[in-house]
């Protein structure tokens, strides 16, 4: 029944179903809640056991905490809501942070929303949460990666800086440079710098920041996760080198003297000693093997992880040896 209190702090386990006034059987009853020494704990929130309720029966409780605020029922509250804290958590995994830190700051979000929570809005208490939780890791993010703290004379010397730029560029007609600033000021051009680098460190870019002035133009957050083209021929020159390896050492001089020393059929054919057509015959066939294997690659390359392609990225390329006959 909601509004009814908790019975008062005792070491006796009892229900959770007993807490909320609840007596109704249900299939799967829980095990007896300690509020004393409850079960689970979250000093180590990956190793949280959490029991399982019965349906609609955490959103009974939620409902239960809004009217009494016990602050018993809120800390068994945060240890069942763990779940949703985790599932939120894990979106920022590869962000730079540990999965343990990321749920206990999202607990100080669910926290704050069991504080919060006014059932009588008509919202659940997951979709009230929710967003609430997501905001605290967001903002836990925001905090790590506040801007640099200037020092107040450096702050002061770029403002005077800025404004002598706009004054010589005036009297100029061209952009101001910085030892022009400098002398303008009376002050050393390695002084106008680091102001300059200071005030650009204090406004540090949104992710929607367009790159172009053109109001049609890719935003920083466009590029993020998009395919390096340079990475992507370096793998293919991976792929090319191993396909290399498995040709036949004449078919192999063949290619490299043709397609990467750029000589001429008739050249190659002088230099290894065979006739123009031998040569012609090696470079088909090695082509077309090549280009089978290459085709398997292809395939294979959209299906490496991302380990491996940096892996691939830190080796340096190598040039297929001719050995000279």
């Amino acid at each position: 029944m909601i509004g009814e209190t908790l019975p008062p702090h005792t070491d006796t386990p009892i229900t959770v179903r007993a807490a909320i006034g609840d007596t109704t059987d249900h299939p799967g009853a829980l095990a007896p809640y300690s509020l004393m020494n409850p079960p689970p704990t979250l000093t180590t929130p990956l190793a949280v056991d959490i029991p399982v309720l019965p349906p609609g029966e955490l959103e009974r409780l939620s409902v239960k905490h809004a009217h009494t605020r016990d602050p018993q029922l809120r800390e068994m509250l945060v240890i069942y809501h763990q779940r949703l804290v985790r599932s939120i958590a894990s979106r920022f995994l590869g962000a730079g942070e540990s999965i343990e830190d990321l749920i206990q700051v999202g607990n100080i979000g669910l926290i704050n929303a069991l504080d919060r929570y006014d059932p009588t809005q008509g919202t659940r208490f997951s979709t009230y949460a929710t967003p609430t939780i997501l905001g605290e890791i967001k903002r836990y993010f925001r905090d790590k990666t506040a801007t640099i703290k200037v020092p107040r004379w450096l702050q002061e010397l770029n403002h005077n800086a800025r404004r002598s730029q706009h004054i010589l560029t005036q009297e100029l007609g061209r952009p101001a440079t910085p030892g022009e600033i400098a002398v303008h000021m009376n002050v050393s051009e390695e002084d106008i710098l680091m102001a300059m680098e200071s005030g650009e460190a204090s406004n540090p870019l949104s992710l929607d920041s367009q790159l172009d002035a053109g109001s049609d133009s890719a935003s920083l957050f466009d590029l993020v996760g998009r395919l390096d083209a340079g990475l992507w021929e370096f793998e293919s020159f991976d792929d090319l080198r191993s396909a290399m390896e498995t040709l036949h050492q004449r078919e192999r001089e063949v290619i490299t003297l043709r397609f990467f020393e750029e000589m001429s059929q008739a050249k190659i054919a002088k230099k290894l000693n065979i006739s123009q057509m031998h040569v012609s015959r090696l470079q088909q066939r090695a082509l077309r093997r090549l280009r089978d294997l290459l085709s398997d690659a292809e395939e294979e390359i959209t299906r490496r992880p991302t380990s491996k392609r940096i892996a691939l990225a830190n080796q340096k390329p190598i040039k297929p040896q001719v050995q000279r006959s």
